[in-house]
Order: structure tokens, then sequence, then C-alpha cells
């Protein structure tokens, strides 16, 4: 499964390619939400390789409205809060508070096993403790920085759209929500600003709170992070 086509379909199939991954071999391209850095390049991925898109019908709405996304010939329904089936594997979706039309996060399960991939949150909701406390490993959204979004270069209404509660997690508050996952074995450190972070300092935050019993991983910007196991 492929979560999200922000990317451009040659860097997916090369990165992909890089860790022995046939993108043509993908089961299923499942969007999170409407934003650009999300969906942007979904009918490539359909068109070019053949991945059948699954969406809620608002994002790809609202999707269809703001990008050029072209014809799409494959696409699934699914609505937030719901569950996808992909042979043994299961994919319960999560709805977010996020500033976007309908916007979900994810629990993958299979053989026992639960990952969570919970980016573009909007902030620590209730709901979301449980669901960390239920996980083996996550891919979580570690935004910003509090004191390098105020200094940075944004202008003041994004400063409050990041920081405000259908915006992002800063590093602290994904910290201080890791400290529901008990039975966590590893949590990979994403979604972090180019300009109001450094992973560096995201990594220390994280340690500061949640101790050395997690491993810590960053999913860098432009590079592949690796293959992580569950």
């Amino acid at each position: 499964m492929l979560f999200d086509a922000g990317i451009c379909g040659v860097k997916a199939e090369q990165r992909l390619r890089a860790y022995g991954r046939e993108i043509r071999e993908v089961d299923a391209l499942i969007i999170s939400h409407d934003h650009t850095d999300h969906v942007a390049h979904a009918g490539v991925y359909q068109r070019k390789f053949g991945l059948p898109i699954y969406i809620t019908p608002r994002t790809l709405e609202q999707a269809e409205a703001r990008h050029r996304l072209g014809k799409l010939r494959e696409v699934n329904y699914f609505l937030s809060g719901g569950e996808l089936q992909f042979g043994d594997v299961t994919v319960r979706t999560i709805p977010t508070p996020h500033d976007a039309a309908d916007g979900a996060a994810f629990v993958v399960i299979s053989s026992g096993k639960s990952l969570g991939i919970l980016t573009d949150l909007g902030h620590a909701f209730k709901e979301l403790f449980p669901v960390v406390a239920s996980l083996d490993a996550v891919f979580i959204e570690s935004n910003y920085d509090p004191e390098l979004l105020a200094s940075g270069p944004y202008p003041v209404f994004l400063k409050r759209r990041i920081e405000g509660p259908r915006g992002h997690l800063s590093n602290r508050e994904s910290a201080e929500l890791l400290q529901a996952g008990a039975n966590l074995k590893w949590a990979c450190l994403a979604h972090l600003s180019e300009k109001n972070n450094d992973p560096a300092l995201a990594l220390s935050t994280h340690r500061e709170i949640v101790g050395e019993r997690l491993t810590f991983y960053t999913a860098g910007r432009h590079m592949p992070s690796g293959t992580f196991t569950v």
C-alpha cells in the first residue's frame, strides 16, 4: 500500500525501487486529505502505474477542484472512521480536525501488529491517545518547534494556522502524545517543517520527554528514509 501522492511519479518509482519495491505492484493508493503535498500526483500514479485510488468522496471533490488530477478510472471510496480490507491487512481510518475537507489518519493492522500513520492531525485530540496506546510502531508528525515558528519567515496568519487546532503538532505535542504508547517499539518523526523545525531538535525534544525506551527515526524531506520492520 502507498499512502498519499505528494511527490511526482518518477521520484516515487525511483525511491521504491531503491529498496526493492516496484510501484506497479502497489495494491492501493490511499489518500489522507486534499492538500497539495498529499494528493497532487494521484492522477499520474493511476494512469502511469495503474494504481487504484482509495479516497473519501469529500476529499476527492476538493482535490479535483484544487488540482489538475486528470481523468481517474478506478476510484474506491471510504468513509473516514471506517475500515478498508486488503487480504489479511486491515486499514482503520481515523477522522482528523486538520484544515482539510475530510482528513484521515490511519492504522495498518496485519499479523497481530499495528502501525500508525498519524500526520496532519490538527491537534492532539483525545481520540488519538487510545489509538497510540494500541500501536506497535508509528509514523507521527512532529511539524514545528514553537520558537522557530515564532521567529521564522512565515506570515502571521500562516503561523496561527500551523499552531492552531486545525494545524499541526509541535515537537512537544508529538512527544507528549507518544507517552501514551506503552507498547511502541519505534516512532518515526515525520512531516518536519523545513523552515520551522530541525531534525536534531525534534529528536532531542522527544528524548527529553519520552526518554530512552523508544527507538526514534526521522523521515527526511528529500531522500527515502529506508525500511523499518514492525
